[in-house]
């Protein structure tokens, strides 16, 4: 089942559906078609029917509520364009370092961008009687997708800190560049954290929590953590390692493609790049030749705060025929930049690869 994706999708498992674009198509707009845009799950897609769908709103305030999709959209509506990545995004460079068994190869197009469309999350919590005061704590959602990654299977769920829910830019959306959410992308409602690994984003939301700690789902607890690389991933706890939240400065080069024969001369490069969290992107480097030499791309900002930053490049490869390493670094407004080396990165559920993007090109 393609669940209304391009045919050109590269499908990484098709039960339950995980695919991302090949890298040229993601390039071709800054928003990205909903047919194109990568596709993560955990489990079976539910079917949920908007007219029956209701979300519980509860925990630490003083109103708990059950809101129909009709009350939910009684809220101030809100629309913003945010980028959503997975955690495991350019996973296949670090599988090429060391196999990672049973996570998927993701590439460098398990990130998109569109335009969202719903209600603070914030407003709602505020409706349920969230005190002001309040500042520690997280809200959590669970979703009715049981995945069976989970021993014994659950449904999936995740939190983020109190924090950051109430952010203006946190939102319970229905609606996804313009038109209502597909099935796949979480129908008929989902959260959107920017700035947030995509796993955050809890897709088909049916219930909200506001708590003292993070969630304790399985893919809070002990999925979605960076752990050494000599740790057992499937027993990590919530004392182990770094639960992933905010997403560290990345880049990737999206044209030309990987191992395309370009002729000597210039040569139009593109990419993306995206800091998540409070940070953004300040600069963007190119080298053909594999961090020998570096050039700096054009960047092209969005006036939308949590949007990916597009770079691009015309570069002079005025190099001899043959085979060459085209590299990409990326730095945030903190002056972090990305390490070197995917061996620098290497962990064992091969998330956050923040190392250079590198590509092959065949100089004729």
């Amino acid at each position: 089942m393609s669940w209304g994706k391009r045919a050109e999708m590269i499908v990484h498992e098709q039960d339950p559906y995980n695919a991302e674009p090949p890298p040229g198509l993601l390039a071709d707009a800054f928003i990205t078609p909903t047919d194109v845009f990568y596709s993560r799950n955990h489990g079976p897609i539910p079917d949920l029917d908007p007219e029956t769908w209701s979300l519980r709103v509860d925990g630490q305030v003083s109103r708990p509520l059950t809101l129909t999709l009709d009350q939910l959209q009684a809220f101030e509506h809100v629309t913003l364009s945010a980028t959503l990545q997975c955690a495991g995004n350019r996973r296949a460079d670090l599988i090429r370092v060391r196999d990672i068994p049973g996570e998927h190869p993701w590439g460098r197009a398990a990130t998109s961008t569109a335009t969202w469309t719903g209600v603070r999350l914030r407003d709602v919590l505020d409706a349920a009687g969230l005190d002001p005061t309040l500042t520690d704590g997280h809200v959590a959602f669970d979703a009715p997708d049981v995945s069976p990654i989970a021993d014994p299977p659950q449904p999936y769920g995740g939190s983020v800190p109190l924090t950051k829910a109430r952010g203006p830019e946190v939102l319970l959306a229905w609606a996804m560049n313009g038109e209502p959410l597909t099935q796949v992308h979480g129908a008929p409602v989902r959260v959107v954290v920017p700035g947030y690994i995509g796993a955050r984003s809890v897709k088909w939301v049916q219930h909200v929590t506001v708590q003292p700690g993070p969630s304790d789902n399985y893919f809070q607890a002990t999925a979605y953590r960076i752990v050494p690389p000599d740790a057992d991933p499937k027993h990590a706890g919530p004392a182990d390692g770094i639960s992933l939240g905010p997403v560290p400065v990345n880049a990737a080069i999206l044209t030309p493609a990987d191992s395309s024969h370009p002729p000597a001369g210039r040569t139009h490069i593109s990419g993306y790049a995206y800091a998540g969290g409070d940070r953004t992107v300040a600069r963007v480097d190119v080298s053909a030749d594999d961090g020998a030499t570096w050039t700096q791309a054009e960047l092209t900002h969005s006036d939308d705060r949590w949007t990916w930053t597009t770079w691009t490049l015309d570069l002079d490869l005025d190099l001899e025929p043959g085979r060459h390493v085209l590299a990409v670094r990326a730095w945030d407004n903190t002056g972090a930049q990305q390490p070197q080396s995917p061996e620098a990165v290497w962990n064992p559920k091969g998330y956050a690869n923040t190392s250079w993007d590198r590509l092959q090109l065949d100089v004729v």
